[in-house]
């Protein structure tokens, strides 16, 4: 079974009697396991991608299917409560509860699905991603690389199949950001954990073991080291 399929995906935003076409029937599909990364320029449909494959929005037409479950056919409750169970997300600004510490942070999710030994097991999270010294620390007395640490632990919080990242290191200089990335290639490989990372970062998209490219609202596959190029919305794949 795919962690992710993808098939003839479009997403139109409307206002009034304008109509913007950000995906045109694009499709894609990882393996469990898989490091791909999404690129494109700025405004090309990455974050929007994201956002439906995370189950943050639903496409206009297609399917989106995270092992197995086509979350786009799911009402909005439904939808939540499956990515709260199978998918993270971390978000560019890391997107943490700024009066919370790092450790209440992390046992929050944990919480909200009722999973027993949340907190013990935030403290193995956070110490896997190198913070278990730091767990006290509110979000504001943290490095920007922590902060984006931090919400790594939050998002494998209630062990998901796929992670999602957005543009990760878009605040981040180069040393950290190459720290994070180390540490996503890391979980990736440790754990056979699928990652989907959306970058226009052509040094963390190098970290990948394939590479996605966006444009005109379709999805062209780059290849893998074979340098292999295919459009992948064209793609016969079941």
């Amino acid at each position: 079974m795919d962690a992710l399929l993808l098939q003839d995906l479009y997403k139109i935003y409307k206002e009034g009697d304008i109509e913007t076409v950000a995906l045109r029937g694009a499709g894609l599909y990882l393996q469990p396991g898989e490091f791909v990364a999404i690129t494109g320029r700025s405004g090309a449909g990455k974050t929007t991608l994201l956002n439906l494959v995370g189950g943050l929005a639903v496409p206009s037409a297609g399917r989106v299917v995270v092992g197995g479950t086509d979350i786009a056919r799911l009402n909005e409750r439904d939808r939540a409560a499956f990515r709260r169970q199978s998918i993270g997300i971390v978000f560019q600004d890391a997107n943490l509860i700024p009066f919370l510490s790092a450790l209440e942070n992390a046992t929050l999710p944990m919480q909200a699905a009722g999973r027993p030994r949340a907190a013990a097991r935030a403290r193995e999270l956070l110490a896997e991603v190198g913070l278990a010294e730091r767990s006290g620390h509110k979000p504001g007395m943290l490095s920007g690389g922590e902060r984006q640490r931090v919400a790594i632990a939050v998002a494998l919080a209630n062990e998901p199949s796929l992670l999602l990242a957005d543009e990760l290191t878009g605040e981040l200089d180069s040393a950290t950001a190459d720290h994070v990335m180390a540490l996503l290639a890391g979980l990736n490989a440790s754990r056979h954990l699928t990652l989907l990372v959306v970058t226009h970062n052509k040094e963390v998209a190098a970290r990948a073991g394939r590479q996605v490219r966006i444009a005109d609202g379709q999805l062209f596959d780059d290849g893998d080291a074979t340098g292999a190029r295919l459009p992948v919305n064209e793609a016969e794949h079941v």
